[in-house]
């Protein structure tokens, strides 16, 4: 059975993380532009200051205007970073105009690792999730690592609030669902925000 949902998870990730890569430039620019208005008039991201991003990578939304319209706001920015000695973990480093970024073993950019930067994550406002697909019912599948799942794990008590980030393309009417996965409390995509 677990071999079976393992199969169908993988296809559904493949099948959608095409979707998202054929997206042509002009269709990600007006996808992030549209993204950026949802989330600046989203009443949690009104009242936040500090809040988690992560930078697009194989086709996601594009992020970099949406940190840049929050960083015109004032407000903090943080990026997962993998954590260095705690597998499948993230820490959340403050990213700034001036950080330069690394590329990290799966080849996504990210801050340098400095203890000075960690925003624990009881001390985040909003956390922005990324996912592959969505279902109607907010659950999420990520690339597979686990990473967000745990990260996600009993965050009402954590204090954050997480939010996915996707294109329309990425949802799908229901996913088949693993016990360790986390539904979402709301997506914003270029055409809605849902909520559940």
């Amino acid at each position: 059975m677990e071999d079976n949902l393992s199969v169908m998870r993988q296809q559904i990730r493949q099948s959608v993380r095409q979707l998202r890569q054929q997206l042509s430039p002009e269709q990600q620019q007006l996808a992030a532009k549209k993204i950026v208005q949802h989330t600046l008039s989203h009443p949690k991201i009104a009242q936040a200051q500090h809040i988690a991003l992560f930078l697009s990578f194989d086709g996601e939304i594009h992020t970099q205007p949406l940190i840049d319209a929050l960083w015109q706001q004032g407000k903090k920015v943080y990026l997962p970073v993998l954590h260095p000695f705690n597998p499948h973990h993230l820490l959340f480093l403050n990213y700034a105009p001036t950080t330069q970024l690394v590329k990290n073993r799966f080849n996504i950019d990210e801050p340098p690792l400095d203890v000075t930067q960690v925003r624990p994550i009881n001390q985040l406002d909003v956390m922005m999730i990324p996912l592959v697909a969505f279902d109607e019912q907010g659950q999420r599948l990520g690339m597979g690592g686990g990473f967000y799942d745990r990260t996600l794990a009993n965050w009402q008590q954590k204090g954050f609030y997480p939010i996915g980030l996707a294109h329309d393309c990425q949802r799908v009417t229901a996913l088949p669902v693993a016990h360790w996965d986390i539904p979402l409390p709301e997506i914003i995509t270029p055409q809605k925000i849902w909520h559940w």
